[in-house]
This record gives C-alpha cells, sequence and structure tokens, in this order.
C-alpha cells in the first residue's frame, strides 16, 4: 500500500529536478520541431516566405465579386392623388331654388339637373321681349315702301328737270323753270336718304329686340344648373327654399376617373422623365397602380427648384381617393449596375458615400457610388466599372491602401 505513494513522490522530484536543473535541455528538445522548420524555411522561396508571413498578419475580409447587371432605371419621388377635374358649380343669376337637394357622394353624369331655381316674372319678359320683336319686323315693309317711293321720286324729278333743259336752249322754257326742276331733284335726293335712315332705324329695333329676347331666354337658362361632367358630388347641392345669387355655390362636383397623381421631380433627375413614360405608384393603403406621365413642368418652382409631373391613372371604381399620399416610380431608360449588400456602402475621410473594394494584389481601394434604386433584399448602385471585387464584411477596419486577406464569394442572381 505504500509502493504507489513512494512512486508519486519520485515522479514529483523527478519533475522538479528536471524543470530546474536541465530547464534548457527540456527547451532544446520541445523547440526541435520548430528549427526543423526553420531550417527547411532556409531552403525555400525567401519572397513566398514573406508573402505568406503578410498574408497571416492582414485583416481577414469577406468579398463579394460583383458583375454589373443592365436594370431598369427609375425617378422615385413622394406624391399624392388628385381628382382630374374639380369644379364649384356656382349660381349666374338670383332666384329661389325650387329643386329637392342631391346628397354628397352622389355620382352625376354630364348634364344632369344640380339646381333649378324659381323662374319669376322672366317668363313674362320673354314673351314682351318677343312681341317688341314682332312690332319691329312688322315695321319693316313700310320703311322699305317708303324708299323705293322716294327712289320714284327722284327719277321723276330727273326727267322733268331733263326736259326743262332742253326745252331752255330752244328758248321755250325758262331759267326759273330749270332752276325748280333741279330743286326737285335735289328734294327727292334728300328724300331717298332720309327713307334710307328710316330703314337703317327699323332694322336697329329689330335687332335691339332680338337682343332683349336672347337676354330673356338665356336668363331663364341660368335658372337651370346642371352637371359640367361625370363626377361625384362632394358637397350637398342647394337646399330647397334657398336663396341663390350670382355666386352662389350650387355644388362641388370632382372626376376621379380617370385620376393624377401629382409630385415634384428635383432639377437633378428632370431630364430622365418622358412624357409618356410608364409610371407606377404605392398607395398609402398599399394598392399598387400604374399610368403613363400626361404632364411636365417647362417651368420649376421658385421656392424648391422642383419641377411639377402629373400620371393619369385609370380609376373604373373610383377606389382611389383625392388627395392619397403616393410613392411614385417613373421608368426611364435601363442603366448598369451592381446589387450589394446595404451594409457594404460606407463613407470616406471626406464623407462621400461609396464602396471598400480589393484590387489583385489584396490592396484595398475606395469607390464613390451612386444610389439607383433600394430595395429589401440590397441596394442598386452604379459608378462602379462593370467587374468588382466589393468588401461586404470587414470594410469599416480597413483603409485605402491596407493589405487584407479576402473570402470570395459569388453574387447570386
Amino acid at each position: 500500500m505504500r509502493l504507489i505513494p513512494i512512486i508519486t513522490a519520485f515522479l514529483v522530484a523527478f519533475g522538479l529536478y528536471v524543470s530546474v536543473f536541465q530547464r534548457d535541455a527540456l527547451r532544446a528538445f520541445a523547440l526541435g520541431d520548430a528549427t526543423a522548420q526553420e531550417q527547411s524555411a532556409d531552403t525555400a522561396d525567401p519572397t513566398e516566405t514573406t508573402k505568406d508571413v503578410a498574408d497571416l498578419d492582414a485583416i481577414r475580409v469577406v468579398v463579394l465579386r460583383s458583375e454589373a447587371t443592365t436594370i431598369d432605371n427609375a425617378v422615385v419621388l413622394r406624391g399624392q392623388t388628385q381628382a382630374d377635374r374639380q369644379v364649384q358649380v356656382r349660381a349666374e343669376t338670383t332666384a329661389i331654388v325650387i329643386s329637392e337637394p342631391l346628397r354628397k357622394g352622389a355620382f352625376v353624369n354630364k348634364g344632369d339637373l344640380l339646381c333649378q331655381l324659381d323662374p319669376g316674372t322672366r317668363q313674362a319678359s320673354l314673351l314682351m321681349a318677343q312681341a317688341n320683336l314682332e312690332e319691329a319686323k312688322s315695321h319693316i315693309p313700310e320703311s322699305e315702301a317708303r324708299l323705293q317711293e322716294a327712289f320714284a321720286r327722284l327719277e321723276e324729278a330727273k326727267i322733268n328737270n331733263n326736259a326743262a333743259a332742253k326745252l331752255s336752249e330752244g328758248g321755250y322754257a325758262s331759267s326759273t323753270r330749270v332752276a325748280s326742276t333741279e330743286a326737285s331733284v335735289r328734294s327727292a335726293e334728300a328724300g331717298i336718304e332720309s327713307a334710307k335712315s328710316g330703314v337703317h332705324t327699323t332694322r336697329a329695333g329689330i335687332e335691339g329686340a332680338a337682343a332683349s329676347v336672347a337676354v330673356a331666354k338665356t336668363e331663364l337658362d341660368r335658372l337651370i344648373i346642371r352637371a359640367p361632367f361625370e363626377g361625384v358630388l362632394e358637397t350637398d347641392t342647394a337646399e330647397l327654399g334657398s336663396l341663390m345669387q350670382a355666386g352662389s355655390l350650387c355644388a362641388t362636383v370632382i372626376q376621379l376617373d380617370p385620376i393624377k397623381l401629382v409630385g415634384y421631380v428635383p432639377e437633378a433627375a428632370v431630364d430622365l422623365v418622358k412624357v409618356g413614360a410608364l409610371a407606377s405608384a404605392q398607395l398609402a393603403g398599399g394598392q399598387q397602380v400604374a399610368g403613363n406621365v400626361t404632364f411636365l413642368s417647362r417651368s420649376a418652382d421658385p421656392t424648391t427648384r422642383t419641377f411639377l409631373v402629373e400620371i393619369a391613372v385609370a380609376n373604373p371604381g373610383l377606389a382611389i381617393r383625392d388627395g392619397q399620399t403616393a410613392d411614385i416610380a417613373i421608368s426611364s431608360d435601363g442603366a448598369l449596375a451592381h446589387k450589394l449588400p446595404q451594409s457594404s456602402l460606407t463613407l470616406n475621410n471626406d464623407g462621400q458615400l461609396g464602396v471598400r473594394t480589393v484590387d489583385s494584389d489584396n490592396i484595398v481601394e475606395f469607390m464613390a457610388v451612386e444610389l439607383i434604386r433600394d430595395q429589401a433584399e440590397g441596394i442598386w448602385v452604379g459608378g462602379l466599372p462593370d467587374k468588382v471585387d466589393v468588401i461586404i464584411a470587414g470594410q469599416e477596419f480597413v483603409t485605402q491602401g491596407v493589405l487584407v486577406n479576402p473570402a470570395y464569394r459569388e453574387a447570386t442572381k
């Protein structure tokens, strides 16, 4: 039973002896393999050895081998929906409303009755104007007859004047008679002018009476207020019995089909937008809509320096309302872009947005990028070569000109 403690004591004593008195020999024995490796390294290429040591000392990063892809470019902006047409229908005359009101939200067609006003004495005014017109027309035959009579008198006076002149040449008529016939001619000519003036006065009376008839008819037409186009009532029509004056509101009508998407394009992207270009939008409620650009302003807003753009969108069910917020994307010419993780973006010392890349010698470079499109699965950027190795992990721990030890990863399609 005492054999085991004796052996244990012997081994402990031997270990202490070796570690204290034979320490150099023990170290030489332990480093025997490393020495052999150093001797073999002496026979190897010193350049490769230096490179291997450098690679071991370099920072390890993950690099994505990316190749540019042609994508459909788009101009993205925030806007809102807007009724294609909206009008406040107002009265043009003063009268009492005699029609039952239509309630807001009702759909009306073009020409539907919105408000009807009491005619009052307007019908009697029309009848009076028509009677005056008929009376003025009745004076036309009399005026024309007087004009014809004046022409006949002139012819008669000219004949008498010619006869008197010939008799006077033969000594058969006195100069007094000749002067009398010449006075008759001038009097007949004055009679013609008077008759013509009478005709003009009669015709002027007819035109005045006709104008009075037109005014009376127009006044009657203003008593019927109709919808100017197909749409929806945004307000109730005027209540029965209310007094309408010139300019009083009868109803507000808006047209929602088609509906417009309205936004403002920054001046840096205005050249990318073309009239007729396809556009899509996502409304605040998640609804997706599409249409075409119908208008692009030629004049910038003086405050924001942006340009108004309008997009027509079909809205047959009137599901889209006026004033809804919309995220709009307007298509433009395609562009070469790289799809990278959003985390790969970084800033240089000057605050410029870009990515850090690796060249063929594993040296870090910084390249500025241009944001093209942002998606949930990644971000599309431009401004890079067609093929590039982008650091997607570890880029924040290295700077331009630093040697790295990259682990490559192929881009997913």
